[in-house]
């Protein structure tokens, strides 16, 4: 980073942990949605309420930070609860 002043190298530093934590949340997110979906589609309705309960937890948590935005949290959750509803009605 030559040429950087300091302000600029300790910038870099910090964003690139926040790239690097965000990206990890925004992974666990995506295996728990995933989790879900591979349960629903076996039709195991009670792993599938726990794993929807988990992922809610974690879009919360990411939506909280920052990571994902309100909106796009709230989008996801609600699909999913769609689909874990119409799973719950065709048993």
């Amino acid at each position: 980073m030559a040429g950087k002043g300091t302000s600029a190298q300790k910038r870099h530093r910090q964003s690139e942990e926040r790239r690097i934590r965000n990206k990890s949340v925004k992974s666990s997110v995506r295996t728990s949605a995933k989790k879900f979906v591979v349960l629903a589609q076996k039709k195991d309705l009670t792993g599938a309420e726990a794993a929807l309960k988990e992922m809610i937890k974690k879009i919360d948590s990411a939506a909280r930070k920052g990571i994902i935005k309100k909106n796009t949290a709230s989008r996801k959750k609600s699909r999913m609860q769609r689909s874990f509803n119409s799973l719950k009605a065709a048993q």
